[in-house]
């Protein structure tokens, strides 16, 4: 070929690491050439002897179709006449030792089904959107400020088909999902979906996490279109998409990243800085600006070609800090002596703020467990420009705390209470994620203590508590309605579990709650605001009780929640309250449609003239066993 594609202005741009477009030029693309009908395909292996394209189109012989290195930087391209899509290529490099190996495309668009490794040409540019409203109305909105109750899912085993012999895993397709998902999700009253292992990966156990084809949507559900078709349909029903992104390691297998030309192209050569010893896996060079091009490419491909919503990034812990999971001897400090990972610090505002920057009304989430820092702070007080980070701490005290026998819950009361202390310091979603219902951690209704009745009832009220608390919120599939085993990725969740009463009823409690979190924008509107929320009482740990109040950003339709953590009944139980009003009653979870056991109650309580909880006026209300009251004023 003699014309180069990859030219002088895409070797600058990669080789500065800010070719932000580069999907469109790596990997392979069906064009046409000087009347010829072809793929161009191009390469980055900088210290490859030699490197071929081998595939369908050529019976995979290895010196068919040579490709021509192109500058420096170590690109490599040709043009295959009458290569097709559909058709499964590799890239047979041949190394400086003389050695060949066959590896599947890094920037390939679609990849052969497991346990194959193949990478499968694919056109990506014709797919018709249609869903111009949402991206508009989208780019409009601050989400930090607007709702979030994002469904956690794993696609391959939310629901399945019955086994047969094409599909033996019972996979839905993208466009099944869409449809399926969607219905589900607008009944429930969840403003977006969270979608685990959609980039390719070889083992099914890794649950996506094990990435070796970052630029294809797995071919296990179908096609690059197909997944397409699966955004566009769920924003046309007003769902937004964000999906698990790993850009902290990748797996060793022979067909992937690892030792890509022989050398360490896309890892540090060192394996202590290049490989995780408990995870077995590679660790990414992000002071090499092609491999940082590579990983903030893909971030912008997924959210500008694939109109996704925003990305949830795994493991950003293990990338800030050097001697994450590491003994001493097993890592390499930084200039300065310390175990920060400056590289990586610097990755990271340079991703956020392309992404962010270039798509309005977008979010990157760090799943991040430490108390680094700024991690959702501005890059120009040297945060790290996240969007919204899960909040961990919370998540592990209020686990701790729900699974405590209600008698021991006084002497642990601030569990509850903690997370408030530093609830605005960065911009948080509450998560109980797949992590907490995996590995003989139960299920969320096996966490909780007590009969079987009374799991149901605790489960409610936490979840009550979650949603009263600040942040944006996050539940794994199958927590909605009680699901009793723990999650595994071979089987679907158990809906049959929805023929029976309780279930039914708990599932229609989560939905209840998500559709009064969408609706009173006390509950989202002033997250990052401290004056959004104030503690009635937070140190009623005697009785296991706390009320608080969430305020709108109009003085308008703010909430007050009590929530009372034991069996006991509180029928003298009175609640202090900031002003003489009516307060509604639009919350009671004994209410019998949700399971609960109270009678009729009136919904509207007049404030009176009684101090209590240090104020001038409060009321009195009945408050059952494991009972919350949510009151509007």
């Amino acid at each position: 070929m003699e014309k180069v594609i990859f030219g002088e202005l895409d070797q600058y741009l990669f080789g500065q690491g800010t070719h932000y477009d580069i999907y469109k030029k790596m990997g392979a693309h069906p064009m046409t050439l000087d009347g010829h009908k072809g793929v161009y395909f191009a390469v980055w292996a900088p210290n490859a002897k030699g490197v071929s394209v081998i595939g369908e189109f050529n019976d995979w012989e290895e010196d068919a179709d040579p490709m021509t290195k192109v500058g420096e930087i170590g690109v490599f391209e040709c043009f295959v006449p009458d290569a097709q899509v559909g058709q499964l290529y590799k890239f047979y490099i041949t190394t400086q030792d003389g050695e060949g190996l066959y590896k599947s495309d890094p920037y390939g668009n679609w990849a052969e089904l497991r346990p194959g490794t193949a990478s499968r040409i694919a056109d990506i540019s014709n797919f018709h959107w249609s869903d111009g409203i949402w991206m508009k109305n989208r780019a409009q909105h601050d989400p930090r400020d607007g709702a979030m109750s994002i469904y956690e899912v794993h696609p391959g085993s939310w629901m399945k088909h019955p086994a047969t012999e094409e599909n033996e895993k019972g996979f839905y397709t993208y466009k099944q999902f869409a449809h399926a998902l969607a219905d589900y999700v607008k009944k429930m009253g969840y403003t977006h979906v969270e979608l685990m292992g959609i980039a390719e990966h070889p083992f099914d156990g890794s649950w996506g996490y094990q990435v070796t084809g970052y630029y294809a949507p797995t071919s296990r559900y179908g096609s690059p279109a197909e997944f397409q078709y699966l955004v566009n349909y769920l924003h046309k029903n007003k769902i937004g998409v964000i999906l698990d992104w790993v850009p902290a390691h990748f797996p060793k297998d022979a067909h992937g990243l690892a030792m890509f030309d022989g050398t360490a192209v896309y890892e540090h050569a060192d394996p202590r800085q290049g490989e995780h010893p408990d995870w077995g896996t590679k660790i990414f060079n992000y002071g090499r600006n092609e491999v940082k091009n590579f990983l903030i490419g893909n971030a912008l491909y997924w959210v500008e070609h694939f109109h996704v919503d925003g990305l949830r990034v795994d493991a950003v812990a293990s990338m800030l800090y050097l001697d994450y999971g590491k003994q001493d001897g097993q890592w390499v400090a930084n200039k300065y002596g310390g175990n920060e990972n400056l590289e990586a610090i610097e990755f990271f505002k340079h991703l956020n703020t392309v992404v962010l920057g270039r798509n309005k009304g977008t979010v990157m989430i760090a799943e991040e467990s430490t108390a680094w820092p700024k991690v959702t702070g501005p890059v120009e007080e040297d945060g790290l420009n996240f969007s919204l980070k899960w909040n961990m701490g919370w998540m592990h005290d209020f686990l701790e705390y729900m699974k405590l026998d209600p008698y021991f819950r006084k002497y642990n009361h601030n569990k509850m209470t903690f997370s408030m202390t530093y609830a605005y310091s960065e911009n948080y979603i509450l998560v109980l994620s797949h992590d907490e219902v995996v590995h003989l951690k139960c299920s969320m209704l096996e966490k909780m203590p007590g009969y079987f009745d009374d799991k149901f009832e605790n489960l409610k009220a936490g979840y009550s508590f979650m949603f009263g608390h600040p942040g944006k919120k996050l539940l794994f599939m199958g927590q909605e309605f009680g699901q009793l085993r723990e999650w595994s990725e071979e089987r679907e969740l158990d809906w049959y579990l929805l023929r029976e009463e309780k279930h039914q009823k708990l599932q229609s409690y989560v939905s209840e709650l998500l559709m009064m979190y969408k609706k009173y924008p006390a509950l989202y509107a002033m997250d990052r605001n401290t004056e959004g929320f104030e503690w009635i009482n937070a140190d009623d740990a005697d009785r296991s009780i706390f009320s608080f109040v969430r305020k709108s950003p109009t003085g308008r339709n703010n909430l007050l929640f009590v929530c009372n953590f034991t069996p006991m009944a509180r029928l003298d139980y009175r609640v202090g309250v900031p002003k003489k009003k009516k307060y509604r009653l639009i919350l009671n979870s004994a209410d019998p449609k949700y399971g609960g056991k109270t009678t009729i109650r009136k919904t509207e309580y007049m404030a009176e003239k009684k101090p209590c909880d240090n104020r001038s006026y409060s009321f009195g209300y009945k408050l059952p066993p494991y009972g919350v009251a949510v009151f509007v004023y």
